[in-house]
């Protein structure tokens, strides 16, 4: 809220509903992206698109499907990334295993 300079996120509770959390500017500043999928277009240009819709191009070559990548909001530049591999704590919102 910018009249407040409260900085929220919404992510889900125990039980699988959304809700407001607040945050600290810091953490405000960026987000996490899930890749879908990561392609290479016209000249060879190599680029990742998310699950937002965001299209980055020029990705670390680490960077694979369903991996995971916190964006800097100001620039739109990658600034870290996860990979998904087995062993990973993970929340999962949909399906028979949720929780």
């Amino acid at each position: 809220l910018e009249s407040t300079g409260e900085h929220f996120r919404i992510l889900f509770d125990i039980k699988g509903r959304f809700t407001l959390v607040r945050i600290d500017a810091a953490e405000a500043a960026f987000k996490l992206c899930k890749i879908k999928k990561r392609l290479v277009g016209v000249n060879g240009v190599p680029y990742i698109v998310t699950h937002d819709g965001r299209t980055l191009r020029y990705p670390h070559p680490e960077i694979n499907s369903n991996d995971t990548v916190k964006i800097a909001l100001k620039t739109g530049e990658i600034t870290d990334h996860l990979k998904l591999e087995p062993g990973n704590l993970a929340v999962i919102t949909g399906g028979r295993n949720t929780g």
